[in-house]
């Protein structure tokens, strides 16, 4: 398959802006869970507003998680990586941060913006 139209990618990015609410700076390995990404391994939050899909950087097609200004450190870690939730139950998504961080408890944290992107299918 080398064609699959923007609608299909749509569908799920929509419901990753509709339910991405929070993100979390996370410490140890990947959080693979939302009681990890949330709980045992967040050092930090902030409550965020994905937009609308659009036309991936390269291809395919995107939502960006806008850049973090000020969020809430809870934990003195070096965080290493996000991960983007519902903020009740689910975990949506993961990523390594572009560069280890060291927060400390009760300061805030900053994130440039992330673009989650399901990339075009190429032939095989």
């Amino acid at each position: 398959m080398a064609f699959l139209i923007d609608t299909a990618f749509d569908s799920g990015l929509s419901w990753i802006d509709t339910n991405g609410t929070r993100i979390d700076i996370c410490y140890g390995t990947e959080p693979t869970t939302y009681g990890q990404a949330t709980g045992t391994q967040s050092c930090g939050n902030d409550t965020v507003n994905t937009g609308a899909p659009t036309d991936g950087a390269t291809d395919g097609r995107r939502v960006v998680v806008p850049a973090i200004t000020a969020g809430a450190v809870t934990d003195t870690q070096t965080a290493a990586w996000w991960a983007l939730t519902d903020g009740s139950s689910t975990l949506i998504a993961t990523g390594p941060l572009s560069a280890n961080q060291a927060v400390t408890n009760g300061n805030t944290f900053t994130l440039d913006a992330i673009s989650i992107t399901f990339r075009d299918v190429t032939a095989v």
